[in-house]
């Protein structure tokens, strides 16, 4: 990460005059560095679990300079720094500060009791964080029932299957409600997509599917329970759940705020950096975020953390790991926002008829696998603007294709453990608390063998 910055601080002065190369002059051979963190991810922790534990931002810098060496070679230091800048200050930063605020006010909120993981139980806490999530964010509502969910099943003998299912609907398909629940969403609101049409338009597939998840859980925690079991944990009964940090409380409503405030206020006013806009509305978003966290940091007792067993890990894996995701990711994006014109052209076709109208079901599953190893964001605004770009257009006569777009980038960045940030924060805190969770391709087959024939029968409900 240091050679990046002393690579973005040498051509800082030539980046006002500097632009990234047109996607559709950019071959694929430009996505080898991102695939090769991808397949780092999928394949290390497999093969040499404890070198990657130590070493995987040393992996991830490596892939990460593999991209930008190069591409500084072929096009400049100015258009590798352009692109550098963009990729840090216009997605990451804005990314890691909302993370951080989640993860840290979300972490001062302790749900102790001493509750016995039960099949009812279980699916009455997914139930509720499914609902919180589009209320506070994936991210928030994972961050504030992982810990309490895994407390409740320590003494089950089979636990996996519990924290899978938490990552399918409370930190992805719970968000799909509103645009305060997901990254796309909250990117089409800031594209004019009104807060009340993502309410109504997602409210019955989001319902459908969770119900049926809900349903699979539970039939499953059951069998799994009356055939294991409990292990021995302690004598003591059952005791109420209580609810520790409430000063953090109205800090998470502040972070709500902060995000509605960067949505509805737009003063017009843009600061440019090296030719990277920066609106002020998301300027001043960004701080209130950080003083959000810093005021969660400094109100919460010691104690409160130590009972959630707080630390920075998650947080900072997410951050190296999406750090080098969002730089080498930027051309494949570039090649989608081409169209027709860039190398995955024949990809781009396949959501358009004949005639030119959208195909809708090739927008959601496009979206969708795309969403399930790209950042879904940026994947859902790719497909945003390839359908038009206009929001007034996307809510009328193309309601059903903007449902389909919607759909695919928050229900789909379930597939994987990079579809969606806190997948890998609940997978990492998961793993600390002695859980052996799956593998990349491990947690694939969970995924691919439950939600595909749930995506595949709202593929035919909806569309």
């Amino acid at each position: 990460m240091t050679r990046m910055l002393a690579l973005l601080m040498l051509c800082l002065p030539a980046l006002a005059h500097a632009s990234t190369p047109d996607g559709a002059n950019l071959s694929l051979l430009w996505g080898l560095p991102f695939a090769g963190i991808l397949l780092s991810i999928a394949v290390f922790p497999m093969l040499a679990p404890a070198f990657w534990h130590h070493h995987f931002g040393k992996i991830t810098a490596g892939w990460t300079l593999l991209f930008l060496l190069p591409f500084t070679a072929s096009f400049g230091a100015a258009s590798s720094g352009s692109l550098l800048l963009h990729a840090l200050l216009g997605e990451f930063i804005p990314f890691v500060v909302l993370l951080f605020a989640l993860y840290t006010i979300s972490g001062g909120i302790l749900v102790s009791g001493n509750l016995h993981g039960s099949p009812m139980l279980n699916t009455g806490l997914l139930a509720l964080g499914t609902l919180l999530a589009s209320v506070m964010g994936t991210t928030g509502a994972a961050m504030l029932l992982i810990r309490p969910l895994i407390k409740a099943n320590d003494n089950r003998r089979r636990n996996v299957h519990v924290v899978v299912f938490f990552i399918f609907l409370v930190a992805n398909i719970g968000g799909g409600l509103t645009p305060l629940g997901d990254p796309p969403l909250f990117l089409g609101f800031l594209n004019g997509v009104a807060f009340g049409w993502t309410l109504r338009a997602m409210a019955l597939p989001l319902l459908l599917l969770a119900l049926a998840l809900l349903l699979i859980f539970y039939l499953l925690d059951r069998h799994l329970f009356r055939v294991d079991g409990v292990q021995a944990r302690d004598a003591s009964p059952d005791t109420p759940v209580a609810i520790s940090g409430w000063r953090n409380v109205p800090l998470l409503g502040g972070v709500i705020g902060a995000v509605l405030l960067s949505g509805l206020w737009q003063p017009g006013e843009t600061l440019d950096v090296f030719g990277t806009p920066l609106a002020l509305q998301n300027l001043v978003r960004d701080v209130l975020l950080l003083l959000l966290a810093l005021a969660s940091l400094w109100l919460t007792p010691r104690a409160i953390r130590a009972g959630n067993e707080f630390n920075w890990e998650p947080m900072l894996e997410v951050a190296k790991l999406f750090g080098g995701i969002f730089i080498t990711i930027a051309p494949v994006l570039s090649v989608l926002q081409a169209g027709s014109d860039g190398a995955l052209a024949p990809l781009v076709q396949l959501v358009s008829r004949g005639d030119g109208t959208p195909h809708n079901v090739m927008y959601f599953w496009l979206t969708g696998i795309l969403s399930s190893f790209l950042d879904n964001a940026p994947t859902y605004l790719v497909f945003f603007n390839l359908a038009s770009g206009d929001a007034a257009t996307l809510m009328g006569p193309l309601a059903q294709t903007l449902l389909a777009i919607s759909m695919g980038a928050v229900f789909m960045g379930a597939n994987t453990y990079i579809g969606n940030a806190p997948n890998f924060m609940v997978k990492a805190i998961a793993q600390q608390r002695g859980i052996a969770m799956p593998g990349f391709f491990g947690y694939m087959a969970w995924s691919f063998s439950i939600l595909m024939p749930l995506f595949l029968l709202l593929t035919w409900l909806m569309f």
